[in-house]
């Protein structure tokens, strides 16, 4: 019981802290669970519990420090203008369209399964548009972060591979009957996409844009006006590469598909040869590694103080503790319905707790118990892949600091503004999946 409650009261105690601004992430992500974990009496084994946890998430962080240095370089060589480009002329200065190309680029990318590659790619080309009309950032990380938690559902997507190692089953027989339900959710979101597009619209007007204006051009007649600059070096551009850096770009994304090499690896090779390519000059080689550490800082600094947070939280049992006691206030009468309590149960599951304590630590407790009710692990199993859209505004997941420090917007702003359309989203998704019959919602044995 009482590792039940510092579990909790850790977690509750940091949110509060992030939300009310209190304490930044950083700050609260390495104090607060020391401090817990010393009132728990964990004191002595604290230093081991913390570099077990760095050292489980220090692939995921060098992988970032290089992802972001890697989509840096070709942001300064200039690989995205013709993109953006595109997307200004397309869109007129309209909110709305801006809004749902957001959302389509974001649905788009995150079929490669990491949710790191398409919030990069994402903020690169769209944050631009945003600041230049003055539109709020926290729309665009929003449905970035609601297209990658449902796309992220695919057999190649980590919740959906956690889930069949778990249960033993097939990640082919949860994810084809989840096609339909992953169709009706990328609905919804795409009508949130026109919901938000209209409001901003409403905001701010549609702006009418100059035939061939440039994002980085300033329009005093029928256009915008006092918008602040977006500050461009045409040096670090790189046009005649374009192609090169291209299929550069688009070998390192079928690279990390197929899995020809870990994921730090990749983007190791490609960040060394995107330098060498682009800036051969030693002196700019350091210059454009010395304008991206602030980035690399940021957000590498936040994923291993993660590590600490969910080492202690692991190590002391804290877990574990939670996950009993959210177990056995399950009355044994909703037996029959295990398949929609999990769905449910799923969204604060992963939020409060990582993927891999929840998929390999609660997934198999709840499976076990609901197959005398009739319901088979392969329903378990999609029905725990609900709540994915919620779990990704978990301080527990790396990505998500990637994404608001790349957007530059507050983690626990974009908390409050997303919370209510990713519950609605998970919402969605359930109906879907009761309608076509993925799970039942009462076992055979009720």
């Amino acid at each position: 019981m009482l590792l039940t409650l510092l579990g909790f009261g850790m977690v509750i105690t940091f949110m509060t802290l992030i939300m009310t601004k209190r304490l930044s992430p950083l700050v609260a992500l390495i104090l607060v669970p020391i401090i817990f974990a010393v009132l728990g009496g964990f004191g002595a084994g604290i230093d081991k519990m913390m570099l077990d946890g760095i050292r489980k998430i220090a692939p995921t962080g060098v992988m970032l420090m290089f992802a972001i240095l890697y989509f840096g370089v070709m942001i300064d060589a200039g690989l995205f203008d013709p993109i953006v480009g595109r997307i200004l002329r397309a869109v007129k200065g309209d909110p709305l369209k801006i809004v749902v190309g957001t959302t389509v680029l974001a649905l788009v990318i995150s079929l490669d399964g990491d949710g790191s590659t398409t919030y990069m790619i994402v903020v690169a080309s769209m944050l631009p548009l945003y600041r230049r009309l003055k539109m709020n950032a926290l729309s665009m990380t929003c449905l970035a972060m609601l297209a990658s938690g449902v796309m992220n559902l695919t057999p190649w997507g980590g919740p959906t591979a956690r889930a069949a190692s778990a249960l033993h089953v097939d990640a082919g027989d949860i994810f084809v009957p989840l096609v339909p339900v992953m169709g009706v959710s990328i609905v919804a979101i795409l009508v949130l996409a026109v919901f938000l597009g209209l409001r901003e619209r409403r905001r701010l007007g549609v702006l009418s844009l100059p035939e061939g204006a440039s994002l980085h051009a300033g329009y005093d007649e029928d256009g915008p006006k006092n918008l602040p600059e977006i500050e461009v070096d045409h040096d670090l551009r790189r046009p005649k590469l374009l192609w090169v850096n291209a299929g550069l770009t688009l070998a390192l994304m079928v690279s990390l598909v197929m899995g020809v090499l870990p994921l730090p690896v990749l983007f190791m090779i490609a960040f060394a040869v995107a330098l060498i390519i682009n800036y051969p000059n030693l002196a700019e080689q350091r210059r454009r590694v010395a304008q991206h550490a602030g980035n690399v800082l940021s957000v590498v600094s936040l994923i291993f103080a993660a590590g600490i947070f969910t080492g202690i939280l692991s190590g002391t049992g804290m877990v574990e503790a939670m996950s009993r006691s959210l177990l056995a206030v399950i009355p044994d009468a909703l037996g029959p319905y295990l398949a929609g309590i999990t769905a449910l149960v799923s969204l604060p599951f992963t939020f409060f707790m990582s993927n891999d304590a929840f998929y390999f630590g609660v997934l198999p407790i709840l499976s076990e118990a609901a197959q005398g009710y009739g319901i088979s692990p392969v329903e378990m199993a999609r029905a725990s892949l609900i709540g994915q859209p919620v779990h990704l505004l978990s301080p527990l997941v790396p990505s998500t600091y990637l994404l608001v420090g790349l957007a530059g917007v507050e983690f626990g702003d974009h908390q409050r503004y997303s919370l209510k359309w990713a519950t609605m989203v998970c919402m969605v998704m359930l109906a879907a999946a009761l309608v076509f019959g993925l799970f039942p919602l009462v076992g055979s044995a009720a």
